[in-house]
């Protein structure tokens, strides 16, 4: 069925499109008015989505239409008008190649196919590009999630996932606001926290029956198979994107080891001060990043499909751009991480009472030499929560910790008021030397700006199991008491520290609910209710240099 609407579009609403085992998946078509001969063969861009194709932004697919594409809104496999099972993400490699050709075997179609999609719809691109469908010329790609284990390296979903499979239960999008989201997440075990939510949930069970990576999860994994993608991609993420490690990866690992010459120097990463839904506002929480933050993200889509779809040639476009926080500034940059770089160990100290932003703690860039531990009570029943809204919409932002970094069982740590501006960009490393009196626990990190008025403005953070401290497909319990070194990932930031504030790093065992609570018992994961408190040990000594390695970039 074909709809004219509004006059300057037309749209042929479910249009059957046929997979490789008989399945159809329901396509809409965007396209100009006119008669075949009228429109002419156009490139296609293509957005693959299980949150409904017709929740597609008509004022996207306008613009598109308007700059000479056809543009076609595809529920996946599972969902919406789409017929077969969904299972999230296990299809959409094979589903993907297929809708790719489909796309460009289509009487409209010149031949070039480009995809966009932002989360679920950008991770499901790098599983199309893997199968190589000969006619996928260049990728539009927003906040993707990573490889498995990548961003929750636990070994068991987030919590907060269990509200992503609520949202997607069945065909059409569930209501998240009739659940009691925060009751819901204290519910253990874990593989039955479903029957909190009223609803069953096989994929839930499922992913809590594979607490390590393993051959189960191999077909989700993307970002060690760059070698197979020879696809121009434009990775767009923002600072806090709750899913933002995996689009500097991905444009890392595409620059370093895409499939070609062409495909390796054909990669453009984007970072904006933006949450999950980039360029959306100026103002995240209470940091308001000034009207510069928003920028016409369409225009710059556009160029990339203008470029590899069109063959239209383009200049003046650095293969990097950033916004810079703190100065509330874009700056274009040649890579990523930056070749300029000062990559600068600062030291964790105390007199052993770090506890607290009343304790102790301090950062240096002096490296330590005889100094007493830090301890601190870890009791799962009583977990430090991470500032984050109930659902998993966006899980968390540039929050004020100040009232967190009360508590005893958090470990502050802080630099004297900085006497110039200091700018950190790129990823953020914490090595921790610790101990605990538990056969498996958790240590977080946390990277903080504090303002001169006490606001204690979030950065980004990382967490560490221990059982995984090897490898997330090498679990093995620590001894209690012995001395570990972790290595822990906190993400990227871009962010200038100005005269007056002070760096801080805060260390706890929990964050609560961004990740589980790990019961210390050292039990499979997920199977049981037993909850018990650990002593934990953080050392910052000469033998064991704890500390923050900062990316310091050095002022013009």
């Amino acid at each position: 069925m074909t709809t004219a609407y509004p006059r300057e579009l037309q749209i042929q609403f479910d249009k059957r499109v046929p997979m490789r085992d008989g399945i159809t998946l329901s396509a809409d078509i965007y396209m100009p008015v006119g008669t075949e001969q009228q429109i002419g063969q156009r490139p296609v861009i293509l957005s693959r989505t299980p949150y409904m194709k017709a929740e597609v932004s008509l004022e996207t697919a306008k613009y598109f239409v308007r700059n000479g594409y056809i543009f076609v809104a595809m529920d996946v496999r599972g969902r919406g008008d789409s017929d077969g099972e969904f299972v999230p993400y296990f299809n959409e490699g094979r589903d993907g190649y297929d809708s790719v050709e489909w796309c460009a075997s289509q009487p409209w179609s010149d031949g070039n196919v480009g995809t966009i999609g932002a989360s679920y719809g950008g991770r499901i691109q790098w599983l199309t590009a893997i199968e190589r469908p000969p006619h996928l010329k260049a990728m539009v790609v927003l906040v993707p999630p990573s490889d498995p284990f990548v961003e929750t390296p636990t070994g068991t979903p987030s919590p907060m996932h269990l509200c992503w499979l609520h949202l997607v239960s069945g065909r059409a999008l569930q209501s998240m606001a009739r659940v009691e989201w925060e009751q819901v997440y204290q519910h253990l075990p874990l593989v039955t926290m479903d029957e909190s939510v009223g609803r069953s949930i096989p994929a839930w069970r499922t992913e809590m029956q594979h607490t390590q990576l393993d051959d189960y999860w191999e077909p989700l994994c993307y970002q060690q198979k760059f070698d197979r993608v020879d696809v121009p991609a434009l990775h767009i993420s923002g600072w806090y994107d709750d899913e933002q490690i995996g689009t500097p990866l991905n444009y890392i690992g595409m620059t370093r080891q895409g499939a070609t010459v062409e495909a390796r120097t054909n990669q453009r990463l984007l970072m904006g001060p933006w949450g999950h839904n980039v360029n959306a506002e100026s103002r995240i929480g209470d940091v308001d990043f000034g009207p510069q933050s928003i920028i016409d993200l369409r225009a710059e889509q556009l160029r990339w499909y203008d470029r590899y779809l069109k063959g239209q040639p383009v200049t003046g476009v650095s293969p990097v751009r950033i916004f810079v926080m703190g100065n509330n500034v874009w700056r274009d940059e040649q890579e990523w991480p930056l070749a300029r770089t000062q990559w600068t160990p600062y030291y964790l100290h105390s007199q052993g009472r770090a506890n607290s932003r009343f304790g102790n703690g301090m950062l240096s860039f002096t490296r330590p030499e005889t100094e007493p531990v830090d301890t601190y009570l870890y009791d799962p029943a009583n977990a430090v929560p991470f500032i984050t809204e109930a659902t998993s919409s966006q899980i968390g932002g540039p929050d004020d910790y100040a009232s967190l970094q009360r508590r005893d069982d958090m470990l502050v740590y802080v630099s004297e008021p900085l006497q110039e501006d200091v700018e950190v960009t790129g990823p953020i490393m914490v090595d921790l030397y610790a101990s605990s009196s538990a056969p498996d626990t958790d240590f977080m990190a946390m990277l903080i700006d504090v303002w001169p008025n006490g606001f204690r403005q979030r950065l980004c953070d990382g967490m560490v199991r221990a059982r995984f401290r090897n490898g997330m497909d090498k679990p093995e319990l620590i001894q209690p008491g012995e001395i570990y070194h972790y290595s822990i990932d906190c993400w990227n930031v871009s962010q200038v520290f100005k005269v007056g504030h002070r760096i801080c790093v805060q260390i706890t065992s929990s964050a609560f609910p961004k990740y589980d609570r790990n019961q210390n018992t050292g039990a499979p994961l997920g199977m049981t209710s037993e909850l018990a408190v650990a002593e934990q040990r953080i050392y910052h000594d000469a033998e064991h240099p704890s500390a923050v390695v900062l990316p310091i970039i050095p002022s013009a």
